[in-house]
């Protein structure tokens, strides 16, 4: 009875999702807290070990063990060129706001478009990636479809040149076509 409960809690602890999910839970906790003693440290071990324990395969549930650290990688690498992506999209955004012809200039789309993706995990990094960027919104993915609200013409049609979404497919290692079906 006791190995069993021990083979319970021991048995995640071998698992990469759960390696992965306590590590990245770990640096968090170090960087939010600010302090390094050995309470504080110690504490952090326990806590993200409970944590990465209990939600490890929401994060991974997809993924076999030894893909997680090259997913995590890719998606490290994914992050600067997301953030440049929004810097250049917060500036277009802001000259629409403040020219003289704002009104002109701003013309609200939603588009609609098939994408290539299948995993849950990598549909949300994806609506959460479109929606991190200005002058978009994911209103709604439905059935293998997004739908997006665009400020205008030029940043629909820089979401659907589909690079985000090439991106993200190579993150969780997907490599099926998409395509666009209409714009409105």
């Amino acid at each position: 009875m006791v190995f069993s409960k021990i083979h319970i809690i021991l048995v995640p602890l071998l698992n990469m999702g759960f390696s992965v999910t306590f590590v990245i839970l770990y640096l968090f906790w170090i960087v939010l807290s600010g302090r390094f003693d050995y309470f504080h440290l110690s504490l952090g071990i326990i806590a993200c070990a409970i944590v990465a324990h209990t939600s490890h395969d929401l994060l991974f549930q997809e993924t076999r063990a030894r893909y997680a650290l090259t997913q995590v990688i890719r998606f490290v690498t994914y992050l600067p060129w997301h953030i440049y992506q929004i810097i250049l999209s917060g500036i277009y955004v802001t000259y629409l706001a403040l020219h003289p012809r704002m009104s002109a200039l701003i013309d609200p789309h939603i588009i609609r478009f098939k994408t290539k993706l299948k995993k849950d995990l990598s549909l949300m990094t994806f609506g959460n990636s479109i929606t991190l960027t200005p002058g978009t919104i994911t209103v709604l993915i439905k059935e293998g479809y997004f739908y997006v609200h665009s400020i205008d013409k030029k940043v629909a049609e820089d979401l659907l040149t589909g690079e985000m979404e090439d991106r993200v497919s190579r993150i969780f290692m997907e490599d099926e076509g998409g395509e666009i079906l209409s714009r409105k």
